[in-house]
């Protein structure tokens, strides 16, 4: 018998799975590249190459090497991943993921460390890598404190009672923890672990269905991620949108404790964007610049972001930020870090009301610079 007579042996789902995993990548710059949604700043092109890898690398942390059966709560973005940067990262905070079984209680420990804001939220929706669609329950260190030695312990499950943790529902897909820093740089991290209570499970044993559906998993966040970005910048040039209050729903796997506000810059090299404002009591804040992909740029390098603990404040306390290409001698520059647009985005945490309007200017940059 040669071998063309041989019988072909069956082919495993996984295969099918993987390839497609490999189509959605292989098409997927057509969003950015071609289209109404082009891009057509060179640094802005070079950063949609980069990150679709970038998208999958969370994919195969988040779901294909994720067990919510041996839970971990993996990094998807923050200073301890300075590449990962990706769903509106920012130096001043550390994100992590674990997804969980619904049926499941988990006990969830936290030692704070300098951490100013510290959360922790579940999500649900599609259980197949798609966007999360809804939030179950979120607390943070307000809602729920620490004990006197500044560890803070919740559980996540079916049966949890109030006051202990969040009680999941059957749509329960995703833990996501957020803890943020004044200073990126000298501040302690919070420190995460997580654990499965009830009967442990036995060895891991990987078979062909589950590895196609975490591959399948990662295809469609790929997918979905690639659906939505980039963001058309021409609505936003040089401009910073009302601010909205903290919402009653998210998308993703967006914080559900912040007020926001979104705007854009489009500059020449001659030109600054000047944005003024105040902000509201809160525990935290910051301002951000990103591309169309909603990454920060590179935070490691140059002065890319800002917190309310690093702005200078005026005595009225009003602030006045500086955006452009080089450093204008002013107080709260934010560097364009190589490119002619972006996305300027602000966040205030557990805000005592809606942030007021932020105001924003083109002014020529030798208006700026001493003499």
């Amino acid at each position: 018998m040669n071998d063309a007579d041989s019988p072909r042996r069956p082919e495993p789902a996984s295969a099918a799975a993987y390839r497609d995993l490999l189509a959605v990548l292989g098409s997927a710059d057509a969003s950015f590249y071609d289209g109404d949604r082009a891009i057509d700043d060179p640094a802005t092109l070079l950063e949609g190459y980069l990150f679709l890898p970038t998208v999958l690398q969370v994919a195969m942390t988040a779901f294909v090497h994720a067990d919510p059966l041996r839970p971990d709560l993996a990094t998807i973005a923050g200073p301890d991943a300075p590449t990962m940067r990706w769903g509106g990262d920012n130096s001043d905070a550390r994100y992590r993921h674990c997804p969980i079984d619904p049926t499941r209680t988990y006990r969830i420990s936290a030692t704070l460390g300098d951490a100013v804001y510290t959360s922790v939220t579940v999500y649900a929706g599609p259980d197949d890598g798609r966007w999360s669609d809804r939030i179950v329950g979120i607390l943070n260190t307000r809602d729920h404190t620490p004990d006197a030695a500044g560890v803070w312990e919740i559980l996540v499950g079916p049966d949890v009672e109030p006051g202990a943790g969040i009680t999941t529902d059957p749509g329960a897909t995703d833990i996501v923890t957020r803890d943020y820093v004044n200073d990126p740089r000298g501040d302690r991290p919070t420190s995460w672990s997580i654990e499965l209570l009830g009967d442990p499970p036995g060895p891991p044993r990987l078979d062909d269905a589950k590895l196609a559906s975490r591959l399948e998993k990662a295809a469609n966040f790929v997918r979905d991620l690639a659906s939505i970005v980039p963001l058309s910048l021409s609505d936003h040039r040089n401009v910073i949108h009302d601010p909205y209050p903290v919402p009653d729903v998210t998308y993703g796997w967006a914080a559900g404790d912040a007020a926001y506000a979104l705007g854009g810059f489009d500059l020449d090299d001659d030109q600054a964007l000047v944005i003024e404002g105040r902000s509201p009591e809160c525990v935290f804040w910051n301002v951000c610049l990103w591309n169309p992909f909603l990454a920060g740029f590179d935070y490691r390098h140059e002065q890319v972001t800002l917190n309310g603990s690093q702005v200078h404040v005026e005595p009225d306390g009003s602030w006045r930020l500086v955006v452009a290409h080089t450093e204008p001698g002013r107080p709260n520059w934010l560097s364009t870090a190589g490119h002619r647009s972006g996305v300027v985005w602000f966040r205030w945490f557990l805000p005592a009301e809606t942030p007021q309007p932020v105001t924003a200017r083109v002014v020529p940059v030798a208006e700026l610079t001493p003499a």
